[in-house]
């Protein structure tokens, strides 16, 4: 039986629901109708419920507030919110204090009887779930009094050096362990549900020290099954085993396929996935971090590659340096070009080889940071640099740290090179612009050539100069001379932000053959002088 209760401030409301609803035939009860959220919250004080519906503008307190009354206080009570408000923010709110359902008035009985059926498919997860967490809970606390902890907080402080190794070595003796083995290698095991992948809660929280028991149980009973190596709990979430044997080719199969074993074992019962590092072989007990280290540092890499990880770090090369060079210059081509095909193509190279390399997540989005400038250059340098350009560009770059795994950061690169390789394609399908882009390019390319000039980039085009300064201020808003000044300033400005080169020598490689010159139109667009602005500015 679901025990229901209905509040809302209109009689009529309250009798209408009441008297329209096949309650029995729906294996209800109506325990109650309050006429605002006051009296609702002390109904629930003294009675059971399972679904509460309630209007939300009400005198005393409204149905947010008993919302929130209901979610600090009553968790597993579902609450449907029915109201002639159909503003956003209210739906917002609901959201926040775990609402299952918004209806907007008027309801009808079918409408509201399929939801109370939702409602009660909700109620009986919701009690499975809690009969699980009661029955896990109560194995917990008797693992907790047995005498196995003790000997995982023994093992884990061998492993973790944080008590000598000899006084360790006694305590495991005392409790029947003898550790007398030529190698011994560490494995970390965590599970992907409670991990850094997904955004955990306090709830999760609580329960991922109960389903870390059922981990440590499946993997305790293989590995003795095996006679392997033990198996102990570091902290109150992840697992480990401590193999022991010889360092041959099948020493490393097998521990690689004990591993394998308990990931299916674990999935088969609880449903969660795990992910799993292996570290080296060592010799001496005093070395056994070297091995845990290893191992943990494995798991790390599920932001780069996903959960289910099965990483064995002797057969791994990790942390290898990359150059991504030549394919950043091939994906400026094809933007520029229009090659849609090739630029796809060089992106999900890109990405594979910073997989490949396992590196941390700090260099991954390092990595993916310097594709997302590239594209940006590639598209500043056929337009304006507008602000509008850099604030997204920005965004994008701080977007792809925010995010918890290498493949949701990689998408929101593929979707800003997609934005732009469109909006190139858009600007290139007029003649005008395409010359008008070309010509932006050529100067990117050439600014640094004194004799860069009108003429010689309507050559290069094979365009009149009176025709081409016609497209081109339509296009870009500016002349071709204020373009060619401004990209030689702004190389000046990173010359002399960025390196100890001499004024004459920057005048030199942005194109001022007189460095004169170059002085008094650089305080022209600047309001400084080179040296002034190298003072002020340089690193």
């Amino acid at each position: 039986m679901y025990r229901i209760l209905l509040v809302d401030d209109e009689i009529l409301v309250r009798d209408a629901i009441r008297e329209n609803i096949d309650w029995e035939g729906l294996g209800c009860e109506l325990v109650g109708d309050c006429q605002n959220g006051q009296e609702a919250a002390e109904f629930v004080k003294t009675h059971p419920v399972d679904i509460v519906l309630t209007d939300i503008c009400m005198p005393y307190m409204d149905g947010m507030e008993l919302s929130h009354f209901l979610y600090d206080n009553y968790p597993d009570i579902m609450i449907v919110i029915f109201s002639g408000f159909g503003e956003f923010e209210y739906a917002k709110k609901a959201i926040q204090y775990n609402v299952s359902e918004y209806l907007l008035k008027p309801v009808t009985a079918m409408e509201l009887t399929g939801v109370i059926n939702d409602m009660k498919k909700k109620v009986d997860q919701r009690r499975k779930e809690r009969k699980k967490l009661d029955s896990l809970t109560k194995a917990s606390e008797n693992y907790r009094k047995n005498a196995r902890i003790i000997r995982s907080k023994t093992i884990e402080a061998l492993v973790n050096c944080t008590q000598d190794v000899k006084e360790s070595r006694e305590q495991l003796q005392s409790m029947g362990i003898m550790l007398d083995a030529p190698y011994y290698r560490v494995a970390v095991f965590d599970m992907d549900l409670y991990s850094e992948l997904y955004q955990v809660d306090v709830e999760k929280r609580q329960e991922s020290a109960l389903m870390a028991f059922v981990l440590y149980n499946v993997s305790d009973e293989i590995v003795s099954r095996e006679q392997a190596g033990i198996a102990y709990q570091e902290g109150n979430n992840r697992v480990c085993i401590l193999f022991t044997g010889n360092r041959t080719r099948d020493f490393a199969a097998r521990t690689k396929e004990i591993c394998r074993e308990i990931q299916q074992n674990v999935r088969d019962v609880i449903g969660i996935e795990v992910s799993m590092g292996i570290g080296s072989c060592v010799k001496e007990l005093e070395d056994l971090v070297l091995s845990h280290n290893l191992a943990a540092k494995a798991i790390q890499y599920r932001y780069l590659l996903g959960g289910n990880l099965l990483l064995d770090m002797e057969e791994q090369e990790y942390d290898k340096s990359i150059s991504l060079y030549e394919p950043l210059a091939q994906l400026t081509d094809a933007l520029k070009t229009g090659k849609k095909e090739t630029m796809e193509l060089v992106m999900a190279r890109m990405e594979e080889e910073i997989r490949k390399a396992l590196v941390d997540k700090g260099r991954a989005c390092m990595y993916l940071q310097q594709i997302v400038r590239a594209v940006g250059t590639a598209y500043d340098s056929v337009t304006q640099n507008s602000r509008e350009s850099m604030e997204r560009r920005e965004k994008v770059l701080q977007n792809i740290v925010d995010q918890k795994t290498f493949q949701r950061a990689s998408g929101l690169v593929k979707e800003f090179a997609q934005q732009v390789f469109e909006e190139l394609s858009d600007m290139n399908s007029s003649s005008g612009q395409k010359q008008a882009l070309l010509a932006m390019d050529y100067i990117q390319n050439n600014y640094m050539d004194p004799e860069l000039s009108l003429n010689s980039i309507c050559s290069y085009l094979s365009i009149s100069t009176s025709h081409f300064s016609t497209i081109f201020k339509e296009v870009t808003g500016e002349t071709f001379m204020e373009v060619l000044i401004r990209t030689r300033m702004q190389k000046a400005r990173e010359l002399l932000e960025n390196t100890t080169l001499k004024n004459y020598e920057i005048a030199e490689k942005v194109g001022f053959s007189d460095p004169h010159y170059f002085g008094i139109s650089f305080k022209k667009m600047t309001g400084k002088t080179p040296t002034e602005y190298a003072r002020e500015y340089r690193k």
